[in-house]
């Protein structure tokens, strides 16, 4: 029995101690399948919510750009955020704009990114729409006017118009024509129509004007005409604001060769002349400014010349004064054989007092008067003069001078015609 309680005993231990172990290892097993299942199934989801973002993510990226750029982007926004702090530089206190606010000068800005659209090829020059450019554009026309008489009953007559075009690069193209008359007692008239065509440009600082063509005449021969210009600045200009000049040195040499225009007999007998010589304006400051020239000349009769010019000019508001000297003297006196004045000892100074000033709105006017003394052949005699110039702007691209004056002195220009000459001159200007 005890055997028999003892198998039970023992039969029951072993069976529960089989029975619990079993069932232990088959719990252990539970909670490691359910664990296992439960960390399987947090993972999952977290998987699925990663890839639901990567989703998310590149569906957007796909609507604007690229990863690398969206990344590149990013980056970029914080390298700037960066450069705006280096940017900020400390604000030394002895430093001068901390005396003067308005010296103050703000950080540099930083470039935000610009993303730009792919750029498109653009079509040939030759394919671009719009209005092909001008050669070549008409800019204005000056018509000169100049009536000389004498008490010697000579009388030269000038009307030419110049056109003016300037070019793609700013180089000016001059086209000079028109109509001269000339009379004299004793000589048959002339009619002569000067054609002539100019180019200005500047090389550097260096300003170039050259110009060619020809004389046409009634009864004389066609004659060449020749006239170059080199001007170069020693001393820069200044210019006020309100586009007054204010200090400069200007150099310039001049060489021409024409028929010289001084008379009907002079014309008649075919003189030519050669001049060169430099010019020299000094504007020593606003309102003091001197010039002075130098012309050598030489004719196709053997006969030369040598003339010079100064003038020192002082403003005084609408008053001016003005020094004057001039000089001419030439080789042989053939004024008598070939006309023109040609004496070998001629010296005129004066003094010169002027008025400027608006007569009305549209309406300018100078008034002037000479007096000195001239010289000629040794002996002295009074030199005087007047002169009256108008400028009237008849609208803003047309304006009008009209310009009478009288003086007992040769013209320097042209000779003149000998103590009591009259010139009326005239100038009409139209701009484009």
């Amino acid at each position: 029995m005890s055997n028999i309680f003892k198998c039970d005993i023992f039969g029951f231990r072993d069976s529960f101690y089989t029975g619990w172990i079993g069932n232990y290892q088959y719990i252990q097993w539970q909670l490691v399948f359910i664990l296992s299942f439960w960390a399987l199934s947090g993972g999952n989801s977290q998987a699925a919510q990663v890839h639901q973002n990567r989703s998310s993510l590149l569906a957007l990226v796909s609507n604007s750009t690229s990863i690398d750029s969206v990344l590149f982007h990013h980056q970029e926004s914080q390298e700037i955020k960066l450069l705006e702090q280096l940017n900020q530089a400390p604000i030394l206190i002895a430093a001068p704009e901390n005396f003067n606010p308005g010296l103050r000068v703000p950080p540099p800005l930083p470039k935000t990114p610009v993303i730009k659209p792919p750029e498109t090829p653009s079509p040939p020059p030759a394919l671009k729409p719009g209005k092909p450019t001008k050669p070549v554009v008409l800019e204005g026309i000056q018509t000169n006017f100049r009536n000389d008489t004498d008490n010697f009953g000579q009388h030269n007559l000038f009307i030419e118009p110049t056109f003016q075009w300037r070019s793609p690069n700013g180089n000016k193209i001059f086209l000079k024509t028109g109509f001269d008359f000339f009379e004299q007692r004793g000589v048959a008239s002339v009619s002569n129509i000067p054609l002539q065509i100019g180019w200005q440009g500047k090389i550097g600082d260096i300003t170039l004007q050259t110009a060619a063509g020809v004389d046409f005449f009634d009864r004389l021969p066609t004659a060449i005409n020749f006239n170059t210009k080199v001007e170069i600045p020693i001393v820069p200009p200044k210019v006020s604001s309100t586009g007054k000049l204010l200090s400069g040195l200007t150099l310039s040499a001049n060489l021409d060769h024409s028929p010289y225009k001084f008379n009907a007999l002079t014309l008649d007998n075919q003189i030519t002349a050669w001049r060169f010589g430099p010019d020299l304006y000094w504007q020593i400051n606003r309102d003091t400014s001197l010039f002075s020239s130098l012309r050598l000349g030489n004719y196709n009769d053997g006969n030369s010349e040598i003339q010079s010019f100064s003038r020192l000019e002082r403003k005084l508001g609408q008053f001016s004064l003005a020094a004057n000297l001039f000089t001419w003297s030439y080789d042989r006196n053939v004024e008598t054989t070939h006309g023109y004045f040609s004496p070998p000892d001629f010296l005129v100074y004066n003094a010169e007092l002027a008025w400027e000033g608006d007569i009305a709105d549209f309406l300018r006017c100078r008034l002037s008067a000479t007096l000195g003394q001239q010289r000629l052949n040794g002996e002295f005699d009074n030199a005087y003069g007047y002169q009256t110039r108008c400028t009237a702007k008849l609208s803003p691209k047309l304006e009008a001078d009209l310009d009478y004056s009288f003086s007992n002195v040769r013209n320097q220009d042209t000779g003149g015609s000998g103590y009591g000459g009259n010139s009326l001159t005239g100038q009409f200007r139209v701009k484009f």
